[in-house]
């Protein structure tokens, strides 16, 4: 079987430092997870099927539908979750995940302490700020290619959200100076989507005290065609055709509750 993004991130992890750490936890967070359950769901509800170590209970979960049916070796009840749902279910709960048991070489036993902090630092926001307006634009100096790594990972995961982006060098009024991001062409209401996509690229890149800030242009405009021309262009995936409603848990604003 081909080895997937958090296969990659894993392996990473184990032979790199705190940066490749990060990593690890952000593809978690963005990868589609299937979770197995102990019933069909109901509704809502979702009873996960759970492994217990020293007196805690870990969630069984899967990066992929065929490694479920590995796992189980027969037709079982699941639920297809966003890793970030999931974690968050999770820690509120108290719960350890154990990830890709005995079918990938990503399998992984993560306590609750891991999810909460998961959980906390995809609820902490900040690092990129939206709406700004610069009185310049230039070309961007210096940034690290951790952020940029980051930044092309993530915006590679957010299809149909905008056209495109461009990253550059920003002056604003005052003679304060930055590295501004401008999304091109973004879908109604995706700003806030966008913009929390950004920062938690930075979160997860490892480099300290990173700050970029996040604009928003339409096609064709001015401020568009400025980012443009002196802009280092990240192309975001088109839309892919709506698949059949995985339930539970395919809307993020409404996650399924655990029984």
């Amino acid at each position: 079987m081909a080895k997937t993004e958090l296969d990659r991130a894993h392996a990473a992890m184990e032979a790199g430092d705190g940066a490749e750490r990060l990593g690890f936890y952000h593809a978690l967070a963005d990868c589609q997870l299937f979770v197995l359950l102990t019933e069909e769901a109901r509704g809502d509800d979702i009873s996960p099927q759970t492994y217990d170590l020293e007196g805690v209970a870990h969630a069984l979960a899967f990066d992929t539908e065929a490694r479920l049916a590995e796992f189980t070796g027969a037709i079982a009840p699941y639920a297809a979750l966003p890793g970030r749902t999931l974690a968050a279910m999770l820690a509120g709960a108290g719960a350890g995940l154990a990830l890709n048991l005995g079918v990938a070489p990503s399998a992984i036993l993560l306590p609750p302490e891991a999810l909460i902090w998961l959980d906390r630092t995809l609820g902490q926001g900040g690092g990129a700020e939206g709406g700004a307006r610069p009185e310049a634009l230039t070309a961007p100096q210096g940034v690290p290619q951790a952020v940029l790594s980051a930044l092309d990972a993530k915006l590679a995961r957010a299809a149909g959200l905008a056209s495109h982006a461009c990253l550059t060098g920003a002056r604003y009024a005052g003679g304060g100076a930055g590295h501004l991001l401008i999304f091109i062409g973004a879908a109604a209401g995706a700003e806030t989507v966008l913009t929390r996509a950004v920062s938690e690229a930075l979160t997860f890149s490892g480099v300290e005290a990173g700050t970029l800030d996040v604009a928003f242009a339409g096609t064709g405009s001015a401020l568009a065609e400025r980012a443009e021309r002196v802009g280092l262009r990240f192309d975001l995936p088109k839309p892919e055709t709506p698949a059949r409603r995985a339930a539970p848990g395919s809307d993020p604003s409404k996650p399924p509750k655990l029984k």
